[in-house]
């Protein structure tokens, strides 16, 4: 039977409704979509992840989606082996054409924004060194500089009357010794100051400077250093560097754990965190971190002698005289445990203990090697004990001394030259380990091949991992490293389980609570921009028991709360990393 007309007009009519109707939620924002929120260079691999179920063809639209760039077909589903999600990608690297665009998953939806051009990681590289900037104790940050972030010194006075804790008494100075200490970055989302992840934060940035020194000249941050003589990032490494050598007992050479609270401070803005300061016993992986740092910075700054007379050979006497007393301290480790059960105060923030000292060793042996050129340094430490290439952490910074050896090979004596074949091999066979396989996993990075991956600071783990693969690429010459590394970046910036970006202030799904105390106290809704978080933590729930956990995988166990310390605090340490490999890739664009 035959419908009248006007009835038959109202059915289609009504058709042609549900369909627009369906056509518009479709073309709506869609958390399944992961993709790099900054953007792509134009010859460089681009590629978006879809989560779950989702029709096969995809698009690349202008962001009002009036106009199609580029059209594809998604690649046959992989099982993410952590979650046991379905996963298909989106590639679009043929699209070359410098713009911004969305992928469109018609009858799914669309993605953040992104941008297709040339130095398209440079303001991610500037904002994570700037990051730096606005962790600086013992000065205002005027708003000249800072913006929105700008905040009155913290510690001026508190760091100016830091007293000898009685665990770190000497002759000369017995308990309540009033030192001063001033300068350096708040280690975390604390108000603290740590030798040891100092160490490995300012030995980063500085490799940057070895690594890259012409992009390091043209690399400005808007600090107030910005226009002298120096890169921005020797500048910012010099804010620590000078406090660090406040840490160094001038009677023995021995170098002070941390400068702490007794307690951590509540969530308060610097200026308003007036507890006393102590500097907390000496430790051989204080003093020798410290000697690595103080030897790396000494042959940077011999270049910059007329800017900063005396500075260099200050450096070097200073790494000299913390290995000689690491040398007649070898067993004193921080036991912070151990050492509240002898002394009062106790001390309970950020313990950076460490059992095992020897990778400082062999950072330490091979800052000085390198700097001295005597090989009585590269002889006192079995530098390679075994074939293993540990990825860096504040706990492990064998690989540290490794990528000096590597970097100054052409410039080594004799004895070292003839450890190169080997330590080139293990160094590409690590970066072999680390790229294997990575077509197959569900996000195409290198950071999440097993779940292990997702500890407290994981992040950080993404980062280093991309370090190590540019020193492989700058060893071989091959680009399959530097791809590789260009992926853990995708990843940092949002093509993960959890949809963020993990570096507060870029993209349209940025970390917008991190458990930062300036962060929290300032009254400003954005928290303080180009800081790293710490990214997925399978033991996060377990560790800082705050509410919001509900993922049950590591790669998805992170919440955007300031209470999650576990998942989103921030590091500078972390930072450091980040700032390396944008800055890098940044650098050798022209080479993906």
């Amino acid at each position: 039977m035959q419908l009248p007309k006007p009835v038959r007009i109202q059915i289609v009519t009504a058709l042609l409704w549900v369909l627009t109707v369906f056509a518009v939620q479709a073309q709506q924002l869609s958390p399944a979509i992961r993709l790099n929120q900054v953007g792509f260079y134009p010859k460089a691999t681009k590629i978006a992840i879809v989560v779950g179920e989702s029709p096969a063809d995809f698009q690349v639209t202008t962001p009002d989606l009036k106009k199609v760039v580029f059209k594809g077909q998604l690649s046959e589903p992989r099982q993410n082996s952590i979650s046991g999600k379905t996963a298909r990608t989106a590639d679009f690297s043929a699209l070359k054409t410098a713009g911004t665009f969305v992928v469109l998953i018609p009858g799914l939806g669309h993605s953040q924004p992104f941008e297709i051009k040339t130095d398209v990681h440079r303001a991610v590289a500037i904002g994570s060194l700037k990051g730096f900037y606005y962790q600086r104790v013992s000065v205002d940050l005027p708003e000249k500089y800072a913006g929105r972030w700008s905040r009155p010194a913290g510690h001026v006075k508190e760091d100016g009357q830091v007293l000898v804790h009685p665990s770190a008494v000497s002759p000369g100075r017995p308990a309540g010794t009033v030192l001063s200490s001033p300068r350096g970055w708040y280690d975390a989302g604390d108000y603290n100051k740590y030798i040891v992840n100092s160490g490995i934060t300012t030995g980063t940035l500085l490799s940057l400077y070895e690594d890259f020194p012409p992009f390091c000249q043209k690399f400005q941050t808007n600090i107030p250093e910005s226009g002298n003589q120096l890169p921005d990032v020797l500048d910012e490494s010099l804010w620590n560097l000078r406090w660090m050598l406040t840490m160094q007992d001038p009677a023995d050479g021995g170098v002070y754990h941390k400068l702490t609270n007794a307690r951590f401070d509540g969530m308060v803005m610097p200026d308003k965190a007036t507890k006393e300061r102590y500097v907390v016993q000496k430790s051989v992986t204080a003093a020798l971190d410290f000697a690595a740092v103080m030897a790396q910075a000494s042959r940077i700054f011999k270049s910059f002698a007329r800017n900063l007379p005396g500075l260099s050979d200050s450096c070097r006497t200073a790494a000299v005289r913390a290995w000689k007393w690491a040398r007649k301290n070898p067993d004193q480790l921080y036991r912070q445990n151990a050492l509240n059960e002898q002394f009062d105060p106790d001390v309970v923030t950020g313990e950076y203990g460490d059992r095992d000292a020897s990778d400082e060793w062999i950072w330490a042996a091979a800052e000085l090697y390198v700097t001295t050129k005597d090989d009585a340094y590269y002889k006192a430490v079995n530098l390679f004990p075994d074939t293993k290439m540990p990825l860096p952490s504040w706990a492990q910074v064998r690989l540290l001394g490794y990528y000096t050896l590597l970097r100054f090979e052409k410039t080594l004596t004799p004895v070292g030259k003839q450890d190169l074949p080997r330590l080139k091999h293990q160094l590409t066979g690590f970066a072999d380990e680390l790229i294997q396989d990575v077509d197959k996993q569900a996000y195409q990075t290198v950071m999440g091949k097993t779940a292990r991956d997702y500890i407290w600071g994981s992040s950080a783990v993404a980062a280093n991992q991309g370090v190590a693969l540019i020193q492989a690429y700058r060893l071989t010459n091959d680009k399959k490293y530097l791809r590789a590394a260009l992926t853990n970046l995708d990843y940092l910036l949002g093509r993960n389980a959890t949809g963020y970006c993990f570096v507060t202030g870029f993209g349209d799904k940025p970390v917008m609570n991190p458990h930062h105390r300036p962060s929290v106290a300032d009254g400003v809704e954005a928290p303080v921009p180009g800081l790293l978080s710490g990214g997925p933590n399978g033991n996060a729930p377990k560790q800082d028991k705050c509410e919001g956990y509900t993922a049950t995988s590591a790669d998805e166990m992170f919440i955007d709360a300031s209470c999650s310390y576990a998942s989103n605090e921030i590091a500078i340490n972390w930072n450091a990393p980040l700032v390396y490999v944008a800055a890098a890739l940044e650098a050798l664009q022209t080479s993906l």
